[in-house]
């Protein structure tokens, strides 16, 4: 602090000059002008944070995958392999976190996100040849050359309940889609729906004169589809076990059947090679596609039901435009037979499982 009078420094806090007594000022502090909000201002300060909150999530919204449909089908490539032993079936789980695989030695499941191996339920005597999830995702569902069907805890690994055996191989598993129900075909040329809470019998479908190698629930759970080597489709009445009509065109044993998403037409493949799309209400053929040059081991129809993928003997996987019956695309990357193929539930993934012990993940890119 400087003295008025002698001009001497003195130092901080100093009342009085240290050199000639002078009574020093004491020092004020600067005011800071306070800016009272005005009504305006509160108006124009709401609507900038209002075009804020409205505004920021459009400009940095991530974009989502596209699903795989006929007008991108160009732009799916392969995005992860993994996978081991001779494959036969493959299923996603309702949220698409996991992928079950069925193999010659056991039940893997995979994180379809990093490949990683989740957990090996061991317990079948022999080849598993089908797998499915319950609706809800807590159970699993394989089925066995052992001529049996076991209930797995998705989340322990723990073994639930061996159902009853079929005289011959179990080569499908599908639940009802309340989950209450699961039918299991077999080479022994029946169907049987079983009661999943209970682990017992309800009742046995007789009515092919071969194998049964595919079973499945129609959308709404009341009826039920079996393609069998007796080169026929028979549609089921699930609450009476009674045949609603027959389905004949394949010149060769039925490999693999679907439902279409709103349950109006049905895909069968076969091992002559070919494809047929039927309209479930008449049972008519609506159109046989043809693309392959092996036996159609599998077929899935995409969420939104406008794609349509097969795997083949023939190592590849072939995209079709359900609504013109049209092929769109053939993907190649497979070694062996691709045995199986099924859409992750958002439709965005497609998975395909194949003899050489590779499983492919296909996306949009």
């Amino acid at each position: 602090m400087r003295c008025p009078n002698c001009g001497a420094i003195n130092p901080a806090g100093a009342r009085f000059c240290g050199f000639c007594g002078t009574p020093l000022p004491v020092p004020t502090r600067a005011r800071i002008p306070i800016l009272l909000p005005t009504a305006l201002g509160i108006l124009a300060f709401a609507a900038m944070a209002v075009l804020a909150i409205l505004i920021f999530p459009l400009l940095f919204k991530p974009s989502k995958p596209p699903v795989i449909v006929p007008e991108n089908a160009s732009r799916v490539v392969p995005v992860a392999t993994f996978g081991e032993g001779w494959l036969t079936r493959i299923a996603f789980s309702p949220d698409g976190r996991i992928l079950a695989v069925a193999t010659s030695l056991g039940v893997n499941l995979y994180d379809p996100a990093t490949g990683q191996q989740l957990h090996t339920f061991i317990g079948h005597k022999g080849q598993v040849n089908s797998v499915a999830f319950s609706p809800n995702g807590r159970i699993l569902a394989s089925g066995s050359e052992d001529n049996t069907v076991i209930l797995w805890d998705v989340s322990t690994g723990q073994l639930i309940c061996t159902l009853g055996r079929h005289k011959g191989w179990v080569n499908s598993v599908a639940f009802s889609p309340d989950g209450k129900v699961l039918a299991s075909g077999s080479s022994d040329k029946t169907v049987i729906l079983w009661d999943v809470s209970a682990c017992r019998r309800i009742q046995t479908l007789e009515g092919h004169t071969g194998g049964v190698e595919s079973v499945v629930f129609s959308p709404n759970g009341r009826t039920l589809a079996s393609g069998a080597w007796d080169t026929t489709i028979i549609l089921w009445d699930v609450s009476t076990g009674q045949r609603i009509r027959t389905l004949e065109g394949h010149k060769y044993w039925v490999l693999s059947v679907a439902f279409s998403p709103d349950g109006r037409n049905l895909a069968s493949g076969s091992w002559d090679k070919t494809i047929i799309l039927w309209d479930v209400p008449t049972g008519h053929q609506v159109s046989t596609l043809e693309g392959h040059t092996g036996r159609v081991l599998s077929v899935a129809f995409s969420p939104g039901g406008r794609t349509l993928a097969s795997g083949s003997e023939d190592k590849t996987i072939i995209l079709w435009d359900v609504s013109t019956g049209q092929q769109i695309r053939t993907l190649e990357g497979h070694a062996g037979w691709v045995s199986s193929v099924v859409f992750s539930p958002d439709g965005r993934t497609l998975a395909s499982g194949s003899s050489d012990g590779s499983i492919i993940l296909w996306e949009v890119r």
